[in-house]
């Protein structure tokens, strides 16, 4: 029996996240919702090319492949079109064969609002408000960043990869940081080394991705798709037992762990070659979105202007 949509781990992404929709958002702009309609209408047979997050929506999907009469994992689109105007993001979704069945549209307003209700743990989105508003309101959210990394359509693992202080945990430790600096954070992660921390907006995002991991290895071996998640933390040793304690509160076994000490993460990430990557700072995604795709987490003391 298939697993209920409240069960499974659902992503919600917005047209912008999966698809190369330049052209159609430059009418918008330049013309207006009109011209916009008009022009999505008579190009509702024209094919849109892949977006930023398509090479990790297309694996994750793929993963109910390893799964008999279950479909743990669903995707759904979340859009700001009307029907009228989506319909060419839904003829593109069954040229890219994704198995994508359900959906929400907003007809201009931000769709964070139909996250509760389809269970999301997480939305990404190319439009950088919708996606703060979803944060502001409680939820999982992500935005996604141009990137032209060219995906290997024969390479079946999917990698994702973690920032860790104002993405899988809240910004606690990152304050002390900012107001007192490098010794006042050690000396405070020191004295809670084995407290775990918060879950921050991707937490639970992560918990899910870590159950499905445990079930996937539970599986017979296959040459199937797989899930590969790795944690890359400007954090060095002296902040590593909180960490590591918290992953353990969380039942969460990663495959890689690099705990950098400020060094450029970009160098790792090359080498690692994620289906996705999520940060906090801005810093690190600028020199990141040329090597993975990459989603800004627009959270805590990190995005305080």
């Amino acid at each position: 029996m298939a697993t209920p949509i409240q069960d499974r781990l659902v992503v919600a992404v917005a047209s912008s996240a999966i698809f190369d929709l330049s052209e159609s958002d430059k009418v918008y702009r330049d013309q207006g919702t009109e011209e916009y309609r008009k022009f999505q209408w008579e190009n509702r047979n024209k094919p849109l090319a892949s977006g930023v997050a398509m090479p990790f929506v297309r694996r994750l999907l793929s993963l109910n492949d390893r799964f008999v009469d279950d479909q743990p994992v669903e995707v759904v689109l979340i859009s700001k079109n009307s029907p009228e105007t989506g319909l060419r993001v839904y003829k593109a979704i069954t040229e890219h064969r994704l198995p994508i069945t359900r959906a929400g549209f907003t007809n201009g307003q931000s769709p964070w609002r139909w996250l509760n209700g389809f269970g999301a743990s997480l939305f990404l989105s190319a439009e950088a408000q919708d996606v703060a508003q979803a944060i502001s309101a409680g939820h999982a959210a992500g935005t996604v960043l141009s990137s032209g990394c060219v995906d290997d359509p024969n390479d079946k693992e999917l990698r994702i990869a973690f920032d860790f202080d104002g993405v899988l945990v809240d910004d606690e430790a990152e304050r002390i940081y900012k107001s007192g600096g490098l010794e006042a954070f050690h000396a405070f992660e020191r004295q809670r080394a084995t407290q775990p921390l918060q879950p921050g907006p991707l937490g639970d995002f992560f918990k899910r991705l870590g159950h499905l991991q445990k079930r996937l290895r539970s599986l017979p071996p296959s040459d199937g798709p797989t899930l590969r998640l790795a944690l890359i933390t400007a954090r060095n040793a002296a902040a590593i037992e909180r960490c590591i304690f918290t992953l353990k509160e969380w039942d969460v076994e990663l495959d890689d762990t690099l705990f950098l000490g400020g060094m450029e993460k970009a160098r790792f990430l090359s080498e690692l070659r994620p289906h996705i990557f999520f940060d906090d700072q801005p810093i690190h995604l600028e020199s990141a979105k040329s090597i993975a795709p990459a989603v800004h987490i627009p959270f805590g003391i990190a995005n305080v202007p």
